[in-house]
């Protein structure tokens, strides 16, 4: 049975990630990790968001040195924007998570985290600390640092530069050099990985000194691998696809520098000069290594199980070293190349994608030996409870299949979900009890299944996660994890209702069952004065997968107030709260989160002008869905669609955030939306970046996008033009439409305009200068063209009355 350590080691080490198909390493590809077992060194590159890595360096110090190299990303990315579709706080965490590991998986990486919660841009670390809480982020960095033991720390950002750049990112510089100070075993070397950029200028760093920093030529070729650093570095990088960092690989020679911070200059362009890397590290190591590194320099591509013997003799000189944490990760390494050089393929596959903990359910094992090591598959143990006796011979590329009915999970187990959204969080920080995985990025091994076998007379276990597989008619045999669910999950298929009169509105509950025959009754509560009818309905359905929506009857409170709706289900007596949230890309593994099963009600008195709305969708967001709430017909617009015939019937249409920088097409349709307005049409345009925009054009007038941003979502506001329709009609705007915004209150202010734009609204962060672009109006023609980098797109879905009643007085604008 696999020991926790263990478990807990592997996946620090594995470099498989679950859900994926098995890896089949090549000859190439095992020379490489047998090159990686031969060097006892370690690198941490530290950072605050899944992107903010340095792959290049990453990749430099896997595949050049054969280091075991690690990011820290502080955070998940959880605040951010996601270019690929609607999701956002965690559950793009959820998806940066999966990035992140993808890239690594490139790189040669390992990936680690703390519990900081990304909660949206930071001005300046101090600011960042009064939203996380410090002291438990320091704690995961010290962890992390004593869990990995890196002999060299890389700082991505400047701890001395504060204001200059994002908050966390500054904190993440801050937090490695504490962690340094505390720590009892200091890592030989800690630098920052400086750049022109942190200067000013290119000329500006030419001119520096440079007596501090190391200077690596880091864009080196590998042969084997058929590319450079840097190609491998942008392979890497891409994969941050809801980023949208997508990056072309360079050829050639290239500088990076690093900046010491703590410990000793290198006298030669090798930070790890003074570091013994080589298996005389470790007491017991040199036999070890002289075994090793025979088999390195004498590799045989062609035939790789020749080496067995020689690698099993090396596993059992490496069970009996004394350094617990070198003898773990050196174990694991080994297992991971005996298994590939022997062609083992070792598989554990349920019949279902997912199971309830009541369910029976069959597994399929197969264990084919493609070498002609000797080799016999002793057992197979499921779960840690269930260990199944086979002592067969595995014959040379003889395929052994078997099946075992009737397996049900521990009642121990969890149902399936992301382990840091498993208990409540804070804007700050998410909450996970077990240290022991908190650094994580994911559980790998939640369902294992122990393959024993003995190899050339050496009994060894080789740990494997069950999955579910079927062949896809487009790509064929296809990978997904295994999941436990509960017996029924329960969605709102509204999430924010709008109530803005006294009358009862309907609001619908899907009901999924992950069963057969299951039947209970539903019923919802709120806070507040709302009447629900019926109190609960019952449902009974009959099939797994099948789904059921019913229909409850809601009458709003008299009184404006925003409410949270929980829906609850109940099986003879059993109390079913939560829905089931599956994010599925083709790029990164189908992510399963269970979370509690709610809508926001909101009684709001408000008024809207105009019916027909046309939304031309940018990077993703849930604007257009929310908006029909308010009873507007909205139209999702394909940019094709942009044709003065086509718009004439819209009282306002709406562009979503960061369409200038994603729809390539509206370099040559924007003329069309301006002559929408000249005729008399509202046009609302929401944020851009300022980077990548397809066009500069993107108002009839004037107008230059900046970085400008209020943070602080509970900045006071000030009302420019207090007379301004936007303000008054049809709706009263005050200053209480401003309360209880989430996350941020705008982004991407514009700095500069023409005098055609009237400004609306002001309002900054503590110590900075009033930022006047939040909401900018200009006549044009018969209609008016609005910019606003108000953040609508997480107000809405969040059921921010204010939000609403600004956004229905602009959609209203004469």
């Amino acid at each position: 049975m696999i020991k926790k350590f263990t478990l807990i080691l592997l996946l620090l080490i594995g470099f498989k990630s679950f859900s994926q198909a098995p890896k089949k390493l090549s000859s190439n590809e095992i020379h490489h990790q047998i090159e990686k077992l031969n060097f006892l060194g370690k690198v941490l590159y530290v950072a605050a968001h899944p992107d903010d890595e340095n792959t290049r360096l990453i990749s430099y110090f896997s595949n050049h040195y054969h280091a075991e190299t690690a990011y820290l990303s502080l955070t998940r990315g959880d605040g951010g924007q996601n270019l690929i579709g609607n999701e956002l706080r965690e559950k793009l965490g959820a998806i940066r998570t999966q990035e992140l590991l993808a890239a690594r998986r490139i790189d040669g990486g390992k990936q680690f985290f703390t519990r900081a919660n990304d909660f949206g841009y930071s001005k300046e670390p101090n600011e960042t600390f009064t939203i996380w809480n410090k002291e438990q982020v320091l704690e995961d960095v010290i962890q992390t640092i004593e869990t990995f033991q890196p002999d060299i720390i890389i700082n991505r950002f400047n701890h001395k530069t504060p204001g200059t750049t994002h908050g966390h990112h500054t904190a993440s510089a801050i937090l490695s050099l504490e962690a340094y100070e505390v720590l009892k075993t200091k890592p030989k070397r800690v630098f920052f990985n400086t750049s022109w950029w942190f200067y000013g200028s290119q000329e500006n760093f030419e001119k520096a000194d440079k007596s501090n920093l190391v200077a690596i030529d880091a864009n080196v070729y590998f042969a084997p691998k058929g590319l450079s650093n840097y190609e491998i570095a942008a392979l890497s990088r891409s994969q941050h696809k809801c980023q949208g960092f997508g990056t072309t690989g360079s050829r050639g020679s290239e500088t990076e520098y690093l900046e010491l911070l703590k410990g000793t200059m290198p006298t030669s362009g090798n930070i790890f000069e003074g570091i013994d890397t080589s298996w005389n590290r470790v007491e017991g190591g040199k036999e070890i290594g002289a075994i090793l590194n025979k088999v390195q320099t004498n590799f045989n591509f062609n035939n790789p199980s020749v080496h067995i013997p020689e690698l099993i003799k090396a596993y059992r000189l490496i069970s009996n070293l004394k350094d617990n944490h070198w003898k773990t990760i050196k174990q694991n390494q080994l297992l991971l190349i005996i298994e590939a050089c022997s062609g083992l393929y070792l598989e554990a596959v349920s019949n279902h994608e997912s199971v309830t903990k009541s369910e029976n359910f069959t597994i399929n094992f197969e264990a084919t030996n493609r070498s002609n090591s000797n080799a016999k598959l002793i057992s197979v143990n499921v779960f840690n409870s269930n260990e199944i006796l086979k002592n067969e011979v595995l014959k040379f590329n003889t395929n052994f299949s078997f099946t075992v009915d009737k397996n049900t999970v521990p009642s121990t187990f969890d149902y399936s979900n992301l382990f840091w959204l498993k208990e409540k969080a804070t804007i700050g920080m998410y909450s996970v009890s077990n240290k022991s995985i908190r650094i994580l990025p994911q559980e790998e091994l939640q369902y294992p299944i122990v393959f024993k076998l003995e190899i050339e007379g050496e009994v060894i276990e080789f740990v494997k996660n069950l999955m579910y597989k079927k062949n896809m008619p487009e790509n064929g045999e296809t990978y997904m994890p295994f999941t436990i669910l509960p017996e029924v999950t329960t969605e709102a298929l509204s999430k924010v209702t709008i109530f803005n009169t006294n009358q009862a509105k309907e609001f619908k509950v899907k009901i999924k069952a992950h069963k057969d025959n299951v039947s209970g009754f539903v019923n919802l509560q709120a806070n507040g004065n709302w009447t629900i009818f019926p109190k609960q309905i019952p449902f009974s359905i009959n099939s797994k997968n099948e789904e059921q929506t019913i229909v409850f009857k809601i009458t709003p409170s008299e009184k404006e107030i925003t409410s949270t709706l929980n829906i609850i289900a109940n099986i003879e007596g059993k109390e079913f709260t939560n829905e089931l949230v599956q994010i599925d890309y083709a790029h990164i593994p189908k992510q399963t989160i269970l979370e509690n099963s709610e809508a926001k009600i909101v009684r709001l008195n408000i008024q809207t002008k105009g019916k027909n709305i046309g939304y031309l969708m940018g990077a993703g967001d849930e604007v257009a869905k929310n908006l029909e709430n308010l009873n507007y017909n909205v139209t999702i617009l394909n940019v094709n669609e942009l044709t003065p015939e086509n718009l004439q019937k819209f009282d306002a249409v709406i562009l979503g955030i960061r369409a200038f920088n994603v729809i390539e097409e509206l370099k040559y349709k924007n003329k069309i939306l301006f002559d929408y307005v000249q005729n008399g049409g509202n046009l609302i345009v929401q944020y851009n970046t300022t980077n990548n925009m397809v066009t500069t054009e993107i108002a009839p007038y004037d107008l230059k996008i900046s970085r400008d941003r209020v943070t602080n979502e509970n900045a006071p506001v000030t009302f420019l033009s207090k007379n301004h329709q936007v303000l008054n009609k049809p709706n009263k705007i005050t200053d209480e439409d401003f309360k209880n915004w989430v996350q941020e209150q705008g982004l991407y202010y514009p700095s500069e305009w023409s005098n055609k734009f009237i400004p609306i609204l002001a309002s900054h962060d503590d110590g900075e200068s009033n930022k006047k672009g939040a909401l900018l109006i200009a006549k044009y023609g018969k209609g008016n063209y609005i910019y606003t980098g108000l953040s609508f797109f997480r107000e809405l879905p969040e059921g921010v009355s204010g939000a609403y009643r600004l956004l229905a007085n602009i959609i209203a604008l004469e």
